[in-house]
């Protein structure tokens, strides 16, 4: 199956090898470039949802749609040279952050992309808020 690749992706390279070189090997040589930790997460296998997750962007690349974003709850799964070009949709505990996948991504976790907490912003004291604040010279 011939992939059509953008021009700036021609330049990328994973531990030597070129995104076209990834998509056309087998996933038993591309398991043993990775890190030690997606490399042990691949080799046991795909879990049941990872499996469907899985089952659904092939058929969706087979299809032709791969405009459409997928949604997943699925966090764990790393990302193949397979899913670059796709948009995802994962679960955060609140809401679906979507993204799109880049060559620069592979290897990584689905859950990476899609943080689960956000910076604590703090307003100003208010009068009366703690007991420092009562001792602040009043506004006006």
């Amino acid at each position: 199956m011939a992939v059509e690749i953008p021009v700036e992706w021609q330049k990328f390279t994973y531990r030597g090898k070129s995104l076209n070189e990834l998509i056309n090997m087998p996933m038993d040589e591309f398991i043993k470039l990775l890190p030690s930790r997606q490399r042990r997460s691949l080799t046991r296998g795909f879990t049941n949802q990872q499996r469907r997750l899985l089952e659904k962007i092939r058929k969706m690349k087979k299809d032709g749609d791969t405009d459409k974003t997928i949604k997943t709850h699925v966090r764990d799964l790393v990302i193949l040279p397979e899913m670059v070009g796709l948009k995802f949709g994962v679960y955060n505990g609140k809401e679906f952050v979507e993204f799109q996948v880049l060559p620069e991504m592979i290897g990584h976790y689905l859950g990476d992309f899609a943080i689960t907490i956000k910076k604590v912003e703090h307003g100003e004291p208010g009068l009366k808020a703690t007991r420092s604040s009562l001792f602040l010279a009043m506004k006006g």
